[in-house]
């Protein structure tokens, strides 16, 4: 899809993966199998954002306050994590993806984190497309967790005269090397950004669609992608 105005492309963009257990229950299914559905439109969506040159790809796929959801709904979720990160992982290797996890990975069982870990290490030398899975995630703690990393680095003989934003930004949880995100797109109808990249998103284009997870497709993230070129980025400034 052209550029409205010839305006820059995202090079990165975040997305907020709302609707799943809505979906189901839309249809009288369990919301397992919205989160199925999910993951397939996950590994689609990736798919097309590579074909499209996005560099790089934050998803927001379970967060701190996700902890508080019922049992069984978790034992799927994790089910379905270590599913797609053992059977499905290939796919997304073999495009030449790298993978970063972020979040406080911690209250994970260690098989889930032993997944994980296997995946970041199996892609650390790719270069294609930067895809960074927020799990266990909220903005608040990890600019918490970051502050306290500052503090041990003061301990440690850092001088805090030297601490500047782009600096504060290597204590975070995400690469550095992806840029903040140029587009957050959330689906599934809220219009909030519900405690996701608090820091990173501060002149993040917001994009928000009613339609709920499972249903988007690469024609709505290339409409996500035409409304984003169509906008006039100042960052405080004027054109």
């Amino acid at each position: 899809m052209p550029a409205p105005r010839g305006n820059p492309f995202p090079d990165h963009i975040a997305i907020i993966l709302d609707g799943n257990s809505r979906w189901a229950r839309d249809r009288g299914l369990d919301r397992s199998a919205g989160h199925r559905r999910g993951v397939e439109v996950v590994e689609t969506i990736l798919d097309h954002a590579a074909d499209r040159g996005v560099k790089a790809v934050t998803l927001y796929a379970f967060s701190k306050e996700n902890w508080r959801r019922p049992e069984a709904e978790k034992s799927v979720l994790f089910e379905l994590l270590k599913w797609w990160f053992t059977q499905r992982i290939n796919k997304i290797l073999s495009r030449n993806a790298r993978l970063t996890m972020i979040g406080d990975l911690g209250p994970f069982d260690s098989g889930i984190r032993r997944v994980l870990a296997d995946a970041e290490e199996r892609s650390r030398g790719n270069t294609g497309c930067r895809i960074q899975i927020a799990l266990s995630y909220g903005a608040r703690d990890e600019i918490v967790r970051a502050a306290r990393r500052l503090a041990e680095a003061a301990k440690g003989g850092l001088d805090p005269s030297t601490i500047d934003e782009e600096g504060f930004k290597r204590y975070l949880d995400t690469d550095p090397d992806c840029g903040d995100p140029d587009l957050l797109i959330r689906t599934g109808g809220e219009l909030r950004v519900s405690n996701f990249l608090l820091y990173q998103i501060a002149y993040t284009e917001l994009f928000f669609t009613k339609t709920l997870w499972p249903d988007f497709t690469p024609a709505d993230l290339d409409g996500a992608i035409a409304e984003y070129q169509a906008r006039e980025r100042r960052f405080g400034g004027r054109p």
